[in-house]
């Protein structure tokens, strides 16, 4: 069953889509899109639809400036920003009768960045990322180098502050990393950065000659299969 729940970030009225399984007081886990994305990926749809299969719901919502949410994205978007944004989720999603307590997160590119700064601060039970740039420096590289790709000028323009995670990983356990081999936006070597810092269990998957956008179906299919389990190891 899927349902439309909003709730309140800050001064940002946020939409998101809760996908119930048919089991009581399942664990949730919370799905945070990439930088110039939104909660519609069909990543994060295939990805709530078999955590569904095996008993976990699943929350995909929209950022502040995104989609369906309140907010301009060239002038609200940082990472503290979006922290905020899933933590509220956390808190709205806490509160409901029909979800258990215990919490996993899935995040993509800039998604995944907020999941690690999110994991390293709050009771997370498991977690999987796709892409995650551990600091900032790569989203802003791509876009000076956009002159024929407009999107990536825009992830240059939105994306103004600067980050770095790297002493924040060794706070992370119970994570799956994914990335792309070939991905030319955010460097492979950011996928086994977070993995050796990380504690155990933890599992890191390159997809040979992946993308940023995990466009070969093969790697889309393998990432939902293994990510949902991952998952559904983790939160029990």
């Amino acid at each position: 069953m899927e349902m439309q729940v909003d709730f309140t970030a800050d001064r940002f009225n946020l939409r998101g889509t809760l996908h119930l399984p048919e089991v009581p007081s399942p664990p949730v886990v919370i799905g945070c899109h990439g930088l110039l994305s939104d909660r519609n990926s069909p990543k994060q749809i295939a990805l709530a639809q078999a955590c569904n299969r095996l008993g976990l719901a699943f929350f995909r919502f929209d950022h502040r400036g995104c989609g369906e949410s309140e907010g301009r994205l060239a002038e609200h978007t940082t990472l503290e920003a979006r922290c905020s944004d899933l933590l509220h989720a956390i808190r709205h999603l806490a509160g409901r009768a029909d979800l258990g307590k215990r919490v996993g997160l899935f995040g993509s590119s800039m998604g995944g960045a907020v999941c690690l700064r999110a994991a390293a601060h709050a009771a997370i039970a498991s977690l999987v990322t796709f892409a995650a740039p551990v600091r900032s420096r790569p989203l802003k590289i791509a876009g000076r180098h956009a002159e024929k790709d407009p999107e990536r000028a825009r992830m240059a323009a939105v994306l103004r502050e600067d980050y770095d995670l790297g002493t924040e990983l060794n706070k992370l356990r119970n994570i799956m990393v994914f990335h792309g081999e070939a991905d030319d936006v955010v460097p492979v070597a950011h996928a086994h950065e977070i993995f050796q810092r990380a504690a155990e269990p933890k599992r890191l998957v390159i997809q040979p000659r992946g993308d940023h956008l995990m466009s070969d179906p093969r790697h889309q299919q393998e990432f939902v299969r293994e990510a949902s389990l991952w998952l559904s190891t983790g939160l029990g």
